[in-house]
């Protein structure tokens, strides 16, 4: 951990008045995202919920996949790993499985997520793998030229679908209900409090937790269909999110330019897969099964 990280968390007066910078690997400065793009706020609201949830940051690893968002990891100064296309939620379901002390956080994209890493979230929420996964929803592939994404809306324009994009997106926060998550949110880069919050609590709750996070691409997304900048992407969130916590999430499915449904939707207990195993074996095998956990020394 960094001198002036252990400072802001000690409360001492330290030189740095941000209080986000001390949890960034400040000789990264400045990051590669594009003006007005969204990530940067959303890694600015995942710093503020760190503070706020008190975790020891030291038992705290964070993993993200390939992808504009997959840089996440790199700027984080805590234990971070920037892992293959679509592999994040396996490698941090590893990282849990060794240690399960650990917090695991997976933050990526909805490229690396569900294209290429769709099989792996589907069946780490359904086991409810102890992870946190933040996934920034920006409709498209932003760092390799602006593919169509399975997020991407019904209508617009991208270099795979010059014409208009006629598939069918994912419903993001529904796949994460269905499959078993116990913490299933939506907000957009707006909605800074309430997205700090959010990720405060799937840091402090047990289980396959998931948060969809907004963001505007404006470089190819947002170009590419004239719907301006990032400041008018962030003026469209403001005027057409609706909050309605615990909404039915087969009902909150997202059009082109249209309203945003966004909230709590989903907070529930289930036993994470660790639990789910050691009740099994016991109740199988009796004393003669010793109970999962962190390697011991000298073993």
């Amino acid at each position: 951990m960094s001198e002036s990280l252990e400072l802001h968390l000690a409360g001492e007066e330290s030189a740095l008045d941000n209080p986000v910078l001390p949890y960034l690997r400040q000789d990264r400065i400045p990051h590669i995202w594009c003006p007005g793009c969204g990530i940067g706020t959303s890694v600015n609201c995942f710093c503020r919920a760190l503070t706020d949830s008190a975790l020891d940051l030291d038992k705290l690893a964070i993993v993200s996949g390939i992808g504009c968002t997959g840089r996440t990891a790199g700027y984080l100064n805590l234990d971070s790993f920037h892992t293959t296309h679509g592999r994040a939620i396996p490698f941090a379901t590893g990282l849990k499985l060794a240690n399960p002390e650990l917090n695991v956080v997976v933050y990526s994209g909805d490229g690396d997520l569900f294209a290429i890493g769709g099989n792996h979230f589907f069946h780490a929420a359904r086991r409810n793998m102890d992870l946190l996964v933040i996934c920034v929803n920006n409709f498209t592939y932003g760092m390799t030229g602006g593919q169509v994404a399975p997020t991407t809306p019904v209508g617009p324009t991208q270099t795979t679908m010059p014409l208009g994009n006629f598939e069918n997106p994912f419903n993001l926060p529904f796949i994460a209900d269905a499959c078993g998550a116990t913490y299933v949110a939506r907000w957009t880069v707006y909605h800074v409090r309430q997205l700090a919050k959010a990720m405060k609590e799937g840091l402090l709750k047990k289980g396959f937790r998931f948060i969809e996070v907004m963001a505007p691409c404006p470089t190819l997304y947002s170009r590419r269909n004239r719907l301006g900048d990032g400041v008018d992407q962030v003026k469209y969130y403001k005027e057409n999110s609706v909050i309605k916590n615990g909404i039915d999430t087969k009902d909150i499915g997202l059009g082109y330019q249209g309203e945003i449904v966004v909230g709590k939707f989903v907070d529930r207990e289930r036993p994470t897969w660790l639990e789910a195993m050691d009740d099994h074996f016991s109740a199988v095998l009796g004393d003669r099964y010793t109970p999962y956990g962190p390697m011991r020394e000298g073993e």
